[in-house]
């Protein structure tokens, strides 16, 4: 069906047994014989639902369940319980029609063969995906473009950059051409320049290829930049889903106003949303004013303040 979601996540749980012992050489011969386990929910009971060509912000600390939910996703690891589809298939059993629609970029993985240029490892992936050579070439070197990658494609990858070689991997991972993009940090220990190309080519290929996108990012400029939907999760557990717009609006409770003098002093003031009028017209009454901006806070300080909350609103 058209309106059938391309995600859909309900009531998600993955659980791991991590072992227990204490500290000593007592505790460690009685775990040889007696290992002691306890459990630790890393997804504790998700549910969301993704529409096609959505871009979605998948927020959270260290620790939260990001990677967990997305490699389940994948059909990387196994639901505990609760259920999970992609584009109406179960990943758990990674059928190979769902894998030739989907693709995992993992910004702290390499799937590149090192010492071989990136072309090489292009070619492996044309074989894995039966990509008639035609529809190869011109994928190929049109993602080449998209990227600004010319020359570089026939060096080694040890030799690349840390920049050039993400963008080396996200060619690869698109060959394909995947109608679901899961994305977990792209643009992680890239300069500012390269996580600008990197947000660029990601809002292109969502527009030419209407593809879905689930983007994991502690870089707040890359959710800015891409999504108006985020999900927040935190231990494991759905904080905010939502508008990133109303994220904002619902958990920053000030605004900063922020004034020019005349002689070129800069005054910024803090306060709360009902109290803006006033404190503007404070500003204005008492300072030769040139020019006024008032600004929502950042909005990782609001990401914060959410999950020093602790539980959705």
């Amino acid at each position: 069906m058209p309106n059938d979601p391309v995600v859909l996540v309900d009531d998600l749980r993955k659980v791991f047994k991590v072992p227990v012992r204490e500290a000593g050489l007592k505790a460690s011969l009685k775990s040889l014989l007696h290992r002691e386990t306890r459990d630790v929910a890393a997804v504790d009971g998700v549910s969301l639902r993704i529409d096609a060509g959505e871009v979605v912000g998948f927020l959270g600390p260290n620790g939260a369940g990001k990677t967990t939910t997305l490699k389940m996703l994948a059909g990387l690891l196994h639901p505990t319980s609760g259920t999970c589809r992609v584009l109406g298939h179960e990943p758990k059993g990674r059928p190979a029609e769902l894998l030739r629609q989907i693709t995992l970029v993992m910004g702290n993985r390499n799937q590149l063969q090192w010492d071989l240029p990136a072309l090489d490892s292009f070619e492996l992936n044309r074989a894995i995906y039966r990509i008639p050579r035609p529809d190869f070439l011109r994928i190929r070197d049109e993602l080449v473009e998209l990227l600004d990658l010319g020359d570089l494609v026939t060096k080694p990858v040890r030799n690349l950059s840390l920049g050039e070689r993400m963008k080396m991997e996200i060619v690869g991972s698109l060959l394909h051409q995947p109608k679901v993009l899961f994305l977990d940090e792209p643009t992680i220990g890239l300069d500012i320049t390269m996580q600008k190309r990197i947000r660029t080519f990601i809002a292109e290929y969502n527009q030419r290829y209407g593809a879905t996108v689930m983007l994991t990012s502690h870089y707040m400029a890359d959710v800015q930049a891409l999504c108006k939907r985020v999900i927040v999760i935190h231990h494991g557990r759905i904080l905010f889903d939502g508008e990133l717009a109303s994220l904002s609006d619902r958990f920053s409770l000030d605004k900063t106003v922020t004034v020019r003098l005349a002689d070129g002093e800069e005054i910024k003031v803090n306060a709360p949303r009902g109290d803006i009028a006033a404190a503007t017209g404070r500003l204005l009454a008492e300072n030769d004013v040139v020019d006024l901006t008032i600004e929502d806070p950042p909005i990782d300080d609001v990401i914060e303040r959410l999950f020093a909350s602790g539980s959705a609103p």
